[in-house]
């Protein structure tokens, strides 16, 4: 079966606490090379066929309910 998977980020311009969170704690474990984090969520969605239909469904699905439009931007892909 395919895999969809949408993955979901906060704006450019959108604050991340969580991301800001993780970048702090990354020197006092040791971490020194990364510059900046921010924090998003992945989907993954199993489908009978990944056609131009069931993507354009996806696609809407990830508008209405899987994220935010206002603040995240989102892309949709299929797992190879």
């Amino acid at each position: 079966m395919p895999r969809v998977i949408v993955d979901v980020m906060p704006k450019p311009e959108i604050l991340d606490p969580q991301g800001k969170a993780v970048h702090g704690a990354l020197p006092r474990l040791g971490f020194n090379a990364v510059t900046d984090v921010r924090q998003g969520k992945r989907f993954e969605l199993e489908v009978a066929e990944a056609d131009e239909s069931t993507l354009a469904e996806i696609h809407q699905l990830a508008e209405t309910l899987l994220s935010n439009p206002v603040i995240e931007d989102f892309v949709v892909r299929v797992d190879a």
